[in-house]
């Protein structure tokens, strides 16, 4: 969502409290990246890499994806956010099944074909990083036959009945990363068809997860919207007009008498594309 995940190049500011707002975000990713890691029909057993596994949520839907028998090891270049992963894998019963280490996705400490499948969400496809030289890392360590998947946030629609000023803010730096102004067009996250293909490898395919939410919002739902909203378009002013700032004011500031969340008829969607393919045997 936006620009938020790790990448080789730099570290939000304050990791602590960037790491609370993807946990409280959490419940919106719940809403896809199951039926995501279904969709890849993990062999049980099986052991695999979370690549760029943040706060090692999805690590635990991988965890449970392969069962008892399988592994899960989660790389970050946070060791704030590896805390967070440990302390979450240990409440979740899984420390035995899931393993963390610090590492960068462009230079992953691990040997040719360590695992039987790769997965990276929110890290390969974002600026500023080069997806090439990252795929081919995952390829790398994926052994012949086993799997690379990466999945990334592609689209949203969070201001219902504001298409306009959701437009300007969707093009603003922050609302276009990561497809940085002078980026190619070929390094477009949704062009990651052809990345597949040029790493070699085989029968890449594309599929896109579709998540909602509408009024009434639970409480964790509620929670999860906000951080939403705070983490989609940060530092826009600069880049919008007086009277756009305004308006995005009045509709996403929880204090506003207007916030948007509390509209009768709120309705919101969201979208997470992913891309796999199969190293060569």
């Amino acid at each position: 969502m936006g620009n938020e995940r790790n990448t080789p190049a730099s570290e939000p500011p304050d990791m602590g409290s960037y790491a609370q707002r993807l946990a409280v975000s959490n419940p919106l990713s719940e809403l896809i990246v199951p039926s995501a890691i279904q969709a890849l029909q993990l062999p049980p057993g099986s052991r695999g890499l979370d690549a760029g596994c943040g706060i090692g949520l999805q690590a635990l839907s991988l965890a449970e994806a392969v069962g008892p028998a399988g592994h899960v090891t989660g790389l970050d270049l946070s060791p704030q956010f590896l805390v967070h992963a440990r302390e979450t894998a240990e409440k979740a019963g899984l420390s035995e099944r899931i393993s963390f280490q610090q590492g960068d996705v462009s230079r992953l400490p691990f040997d040719d074909g360590t695992f039987d499948w790769v997965w990276s969400a929110n890290c390969v496809g974002y600026a500023p990083a080069e997806p090439l030289p990252l795929l081919r890392e995952l390829t790398r360590v994926t052994k012949p036959g086993g799997s690379v998947a990466i999945l990334a946030w592609s689209s949203q629609q969070l201001l219902t009945g504001y298409p306009l000023l959701e437009a300007r803010l969707n093009a603003t730096s922050s609302g276009i990363a990561p497809f940085v102004k002078g980026k190619k067009p070929e390094s477009h996250f949704l062009r990651a068809l052809s990345w597949f293909r040029e790493v070699g490898l085989e029968a890449p395919t594309a599929q896109t997860f579709v998540g909602d939410a509408h009024a009434p919002p639970s409480n964790d739902m509620r929670s999860a919207l906000i951080a939403l909203l705070e983490m989609r378009w940060p530092g826009v002013q600069s880049e919008l007009t007086p009277e756009d700032w305004a308006e995005f004011q009045r509709l996403c500031q929880p204090e506003s008498p207007n916030f948007i969340l509390d509209l009768p008829d709120y309705y919101a969607f969201f979208t997470y594309s992913m891309f796999r393919g199969n190293v060569a045997k």
